[in-house]
Formats: structure tokens, C-alpha cells, sequence
């Protein structure tokens, strides 16, 4: 189980960059709670592990527990986020500066969505990072780019305006 603080940011992705030398695993992720709810609940299969994790409101900096659990449990609590649900592949790299990127490209109503996440050690690490050009405008701060969201607005009309 991982309890940890997560601080990172989201943008969207203003030219997909080259994706030679980085790797790439298939997500589905769905969500028990709403958008609206306090906390964040959910379900993810990330190539062949599955997890639960919660975490707390926020933008930044957001508190998160993850606990890998079995693809039987995963399966048996995958129908409780019907219509909560998104899929995309997510591709993992290093920046020149050594942090890391994840950028996920998203499939079905919510293509051609490209969004790119950088984690930081702290919060001053993460104010002060210079995006690479290749990073569109910043969306940390808004709450349709969250993930939750995204599975709620794939049901209605795709990706958010």
C-alpha cells in the first residue's frame, strides 16, 4: 500500500513529442464516487496490476493511498463505475532535466485528448518548473481535465470545452 502526498502537474499537450525510448502500458480506469464527492475513489488496471486508490480534493498537491489488490477484486468491483469510466494509453519518459512525464492519450469520446502529468519531490519544485514547449496550457487548477471528470464527461460530449 502506498500513502503518500502526491504533487504534480497536468497539461494539455500542445505537439505530441517523439515516443521512441519511452514506454507504454494500456489504462482503464473507472470511478466509484463523483466528481463532486470529497474524496476520489478509484479503480485502475495499468498494464497488468490493478489498484485501488483514494484521493483527496485538490489541484497540486493531493493526499493518495494505493493499494494494489487482485484482478479478481478488481473485476468483481469493476461494475460499480459503470458510466464512470475511461480508457488510454500511457506513455512514461524522462524529461531533459531527469523528471519524469506520463502523458496519456485518450481513446474513445474523449480522443484525440493528449494530456502530460510531471510529479514533484515538493511543492516549490513543482512551482518552479518550466514546461518544455512541447507542453500546452497548464490545467492542474481545473477541474474538468481531472481524471474523475473526464469519466463523467465521456458519458455526455466527450472532452470538455
Amino acid at each position: 500500500m502506498s500513502d503518500a502526498t502526491e504533487i504534480e502537474r497536468k497539461f494539455l499537450v500542445a505537439v505530441c513529442p517523439a515516443l521512441d525510448g519511452v514506454t507504454s502500458e494500456a489504462v482503464r480506469q473507472g470511478y466509484v464516487t463523483g466528481p463532486d464527492d470529497s474524496v476520489e475513489v478509484r479503480l485502475r488496471q495499468k498494464g497488468c496490476g490493478y489498484f485501488l486508490t483514494v484521493k483527496s480534493s485538490g489541484t497540486v498537491q493531493r493526499a493518495e493511498h494505493e493499494t494494489a489488490i487482485t484482478s479478481v477484486q478488481f473485476e468483481t468491483l469493476w461494475p460499480a463505475t459503470a458510466g464512470r469510466r475511461i480508457e488510454k494509453t500511457r506513455y512514461t519518459g524522462t524529461l531533459p532535466d531527469g523528471l519524469i512525464f506520463e502523458l496519456d492519450i485518450f481513446r474513445g469520446a474523449l480522443a484525440p485528448l493528449i494530456l502530460v502529468e510531471v510529479e514533484f519531490a515538493t511543492l516549490d519544485a513543482a512551482n518552479a518548473f518550466t514546461a518544455p514547449d512541447w507542453f500546452g496550457a497548464d490545467v492542474t487548477a481545473d477541474k474538468r481535465f481531472k481524471n474523475g471528470a473526464l469519466a463523467h464527461a465521456s458519458l455526455d460530449s466527450g472532452m470538455p470545452s
